[in-house]
């Protein structure tokens, strides 16, 4: 059963258990340098390994992806095209723009902005394949405008081949865990090089993205997922079913409600119980609930509000618009009684692939803005540079750099 504890326990229930990346590492250090030295056989030596692959080819045909988008039923292409229209119109949204603007005489400065070459999608597919994650990772990279956008995953499972074929993914691979990662981060002669890997993995994968963090691009290192609900009051079953909905994905996965009102703690424990009495995903559900989750009585919103930035969460949840003056760090907010976190998973279009751990202090989700660069331009004119010359050489000098100040006192015939 879940417990119901008091403020004054918020330390212990919040602590996150520090991921156990030192053996991961090691497990796959090898498995790192055996693709980087043997290309495209270590890579599917270590797919007939771990993944159960019994493929001689990495990357799947067009008769194959077509194939599976044909094995999609009505109902699923359906969803596919509602949740899509929703995440490219978000994914557009997020995109920064070209701008210049002169901010002083014959001084003009601005931003050009360029998609990255190529990107590398990793799609889960082990107790739950995740479909959505297609979703969430290729379509703002084709708004970016990204030319080489691929997608991976170490099972053929046809809701994810299918969705990529239906977004005409140029190319997908079927490969998982830390081979996959290194093939992306290293190149081989079938597998392009990717310039970032995005999207979530097991323990192997986040430490595999971790130890080439520095010869590729990442979004983040993934940890357990989490959500964090504030509430006065309201709908004790809705509240049980959204924290339940976390606790399913996984038995490190955490729900913590923030409360001021002891009655809706206590509907919400005896919900949760009754719902868990006929939900299938249970035995996972359970361990998070009892390990993992809390609600804590709070003695004011605002409290809860502080707790909330402290912690940081992947996601949280809060009653109404009011409270989102006060959120500072945060993976995704939902506002409001009818915006269950399920919505953000697969179709209201904010991006699920969001930061865990407390990465949420120093970034948001993934969006369109992961896939681009932004290149500052300037240009100045002759007396824009004469008027600027005494900045910039007695800056140069100060830091001993004599001929950077030579280089603009030369184009005035010094």
């Amino acid at each position: 059963m879940i417990r119901i504890v008091d403020h004054t326990q918020i330390g212990r229930i919040l602590a996150r258990k520090a991921a156990r990346f030192t053996e991961a590492e090691e497990t796959v250090r090898p498995i790192l340098e055996a693709v980087r030295k043997g290309g495209d056989k270590a890579v599917l030596h270590h797919a007939r390994k771990f993944d159960g692959s019994e493929r001689t080819s990495l990357q799947l045909s067009r008769e194959e992806l077509d194939g599976a988008a044909r094995r999609l039923t009505p109902e699923f292409r359906a969803a596919v095209k509602a949740a899509s229209a929703n995440i490219r119109a978000y994914a557009k949204l997020q995109m920064p723009s070209a701008k210049s603007k002169t901010i002083a005489a014959g001084l003009r400065v601005g931003q050009i902005v360029r998609p990255l070459d190529t990107v590398a999608a990793y799609i889960p597919a082990g107790r739950y394949p995740l479909p959505s994650t297609v979703l969430m990772t290729v379509i703002p990279a084709l708004v970016a405008g990204v030319p080489n956008v691929c997608v991976t995953s170490p099972r053929f499972v046809p809701e994810i081949m299918g969705t990529a074929a239906l977004l005409k993914t140029p190319k997908v691979f079927q490969i998982g865990g830390a081979h996959a990662i290194a093939a992306f981060a290293y190149g081989t002669e079938t597998v392009p090089r990717a310039d970032r890997i995005v999207g979530p993995g097991n323990i192997y994968v986040a430490a595999a993205k971790k130890l080439l963090a520095g010869e590729v691009g990442i979004d983040f290192i993934a940890g357990p997922t989490e959500i964090l609900m504030i509430a006065a009051e309201g709908n004790a079953k809705w509240i049980a079913a959204d924290m339940l909905a976390q606790a399913e994905h996984d038995i490190d996965a955490s729900a913590v409600l923030l409360t001021t009102s002891k009655k809706l703690a206590l509907a919400v424990q005896t919900e949760i119980e009754k719902q868990l009495a006929t939900l299938p995903t249970a035995k996972t559900a359970r361990k998070a609930i009892d390990k993992n989750s809390a609600i804590i009585l709070m003695r004011s919103l605002e409290e809860a509000v502080e707790v909330s930035n402290r912690f940081a969460p992947e996601h949280l949840s809060i009653p109404d618009a009011s409270l989102l003056p006060g959120i500072r760090h945060a993976g995704s907010v939902f506002i409001g009684p009818y915006s269950p976190e399920a919505a953000g998973d697969y179709a209201s279009g904010p991006n699920h692939v969001l930061p865990t751990s407390g990465a949420a202090r120093v970034r948001g989700g993934l969006s369109a803005m992961d896939y681009v660069k932004i290149i500052s331009t300037q240009q100045l004119t002759a007396a824009a540079l004469r008027k600027l010359e005494p900045a910039i050489t007695t800056l140069a000098r100060a830091e001993g750099l004599e001929a950077h100040a030579r280089s603009v006192e030369v184009r005035r015939g010094k």
